[in-house]
Parts: C-alpha cells; structure tokens; sequence
C-alpha cells in the first residue's frame, strides 16, 4: 500500500462540491483522512475565493488509475474537462504525493511542483501527513509548513460538513 495525498478546491459553490468530493473519495478510497477546510484568494485569476482541503489515503491502485477515479469525481461536481486552467472551479482534484514516487507521466508530474510553494495544498497536506516526506525536498510536509512564509498568502480555516 502506498499514501497518497490528493488536494480538492472548489470555488463554485464549494460546500456542497466539496462534500461530495470527501463523499466520493471515501467510497474510492475506504479510511480516506481530510485536513480541515481552508479558505483562500483565488490564484492566477480573479475570481472567487476558493475552500481547499488535502485527502491522505493508502492504496495498491496506480497513480493512473487514481487519476482515472479523480477526474469521474471532478466530472460529478460538474467540472467540464475542457474548461481554462486558470478559471473557476466547481471541483479541482490534484494528486500532489504517491509515496515517495518522482516521476513526469502525460497529465501529471510527482511530486507536484507546486506543492512546496502553494500555501493552500503544503498547509492542508503537512496538517493531514505531517511525516510523509516530499521525495525530492528530502524534508517532511510538517517541517515544509513550518518554515513556509504564511504571510504571502493567506488561509483561513472555514467549517465544511462532513461528508454524508
């Protein structure tokens, strides 16, 4: 078994896509953990505020095939597979870790690149996997939050319902 952390933002009515993602992702993944919600700016664009969460699970499945369930959770939410990269959301699932995997595939990179630098997927992942360690930075997710410039870009945690 392999962890793997998945981000999920939404800034389209993102209380109810989000719980459907969680909902979604503990039907894929059984004994799925999620971090709390957070809000936060938009980036890349102007747009609403989005609600991001981290998703840890562990699974066999490969990181394809974990894509594959992803993108039919997104399609769910109502995420149109064409729509700009930099728009609004009504659900956006990133695999960011699948273990200690480094690796570029067609359609996604592991680790993400971003992952270290985007305050709204390090903070939720180092809150939900604090030891797993980032396979190239060779330090854990916990000691990357620590030592990240929060101020650059704030977060604010938000209630989101559990899942149903």
């Amino acid at each position: 078994m392999t962890q793997v952390l998945v981000a999920a933002g939404s800034n389209i009515d993102p209380e109810r896509h989000l719980a459907a993602a969680m909902r979604e992702l503990e039907r894929a993944f059984p004994g799925a953990r999620f971090s709390r919600a957070y809000r936060n700016a938009a980036v890349g664009f102007e747009g609403d505020d989005f609600i991001n969460l981290v998703a840890a699970f562990e699974t066999d499945l490969t990181p394809p095939a974990i894509l594959a369930h992803l993108h039919r959770i997104e399609t769910r939410c109502g995420r149109e597979r064409d729509a700009p990269k930099w728009a609004p959301r009504s659900m956006d699932l990133d695999l960011l870790l699948y273990g200690d995997l480094v690796c570029e595939a067609p359609g996604y990179r592991l680790p993400r690149p971003d992952l270290a630098k985007r305050p709204y997927m390090l903070g939720p992942a180092a809150e939900v996997a604090p030891d797993a360690r980032h396979p190239t930075l060779g330090v854990t997710l916990g000691e990357l939050w620590e030592n990240f410039d929060r101020a650059a870009h704030a977060l604010w945690p938000v209630p989101l319902a559990p899942a149903e």
